[in-house]
């Protein structure tokens, strides 16, 4: 990215959302200077087309960085068939009958924290601990698109058919990628993410009326989207490399596990 990018390392997958959230926010409200790309992923935020990344290295050791509001921005509600191949297995491992799984799914409110692997496939993050699965054995040589799926402190829903390692409890038909559309990808970092049954026209649309939220079936929607006390701690000079983009993060694998970096640390110049 050269010598107008900044590559900050909040120190957990939760500070990195926050920051994410927090970032758009001041952009928003031109509480920033002009940049080209905001960028997160798994542990790391990357700032690119900065004039002076020393100068913002500097501001953000001073922020106060609140944790993403609940119900803020952008809302998708993607309609789910509970009709996968790995929906007994799921259901036993959280010690529940197939038929509570869509209720589970259904109450999380998650986040899209990032996105990667392919076109459109968005991190969503918010599942409970107690939910969290390992990943199979043995990956899948082929994974259908639409495919809803979990591993780990993640969901995702596959953009196309690809290998995959997740576990897989149901199916959509919505279009998680489509280059004509603005943008192009459904599930965009920041948005939260609701799944409902399939057929529930009720579930599909926000009966509190909240403000910002789209109400439209997701395939209907066309428009431009959009914990921890304290900023970033430690800044640092020169050169680095982005660890945690989502090559390393495939479905097909492992997720990014959490890790503890220490303090949060902020890098000029990532290449």
């Amino acid at each position: 990215m050269g010598r107008h990018a900044l590559l900050v390392e909040p120190g957990s997958p939760e500070a990195a959302s926050a920051l994410h959230a927090e970032l758009m926010r001041r952009r928003e409200a031109g509480e920033l200077p002009p940049v080209r790309e905001i960028v997160p992923a798994a542990h790391t935020v990357l700032i690119d087309g900065l004039d002076d990344p020393r100068a913002l290295a500097a501001e953000l050791a001073g922020w106060e960085v609140p944790p993403p509001p609940a119900g803020a921005g952008r809302t998708v509600r993607v309609p789910v068939r509970y009709d996968g191949p790995d929906l007994a297995e799921v259901a036993e491992h959280w010690g529940v009958r197939p038929g509570e799984v869509p209720e589970i799914v259904g109450g999380v409110r998650f986040r899209v924290a990032f996105c990667g692997f392919a076109p459109g496939f968005g991190y969503l993050t918010g599942l409970p601990e107690r939910y969290r699965l390992p990943r199979r054995a043995t990956p899948r040589t082929s994974v259908p698109a639409g495919s809803l799926a979990l591993a780990g402190e993640y969901a995702g829903v596959y953009p196309r058919s690809s290998p995959g390692g997740w576990q897989l409890i149901g199916s959509t038909g919505e279009v998680l990628w489509d280059p004509a559309r603005e943008p192009a990808a459904l599930l965009t970092p920041g948005t939260e993410v609701r799944f409902v049954p399939a057929g529930g026209q009720a579930a599909l649309r926000d009966r509190n009326g909240a403000a910002g939220r789209d109400e439209r079936p997701a395939a209907a929607r066309n428009e431009n989207a959009p914990a921890r006390d304290g900023g970033p701690a430690v800044l640092r000079d020169g050169p680095a490399t982005v660890r945690d983009g989502s090559p390393a993060a495939v479905p097909g694998g492992s997720p990014p596990a959490a890790r503890d970096d220490g303090p949060a640390a902020v890098r000029e110049g990532v290449r």
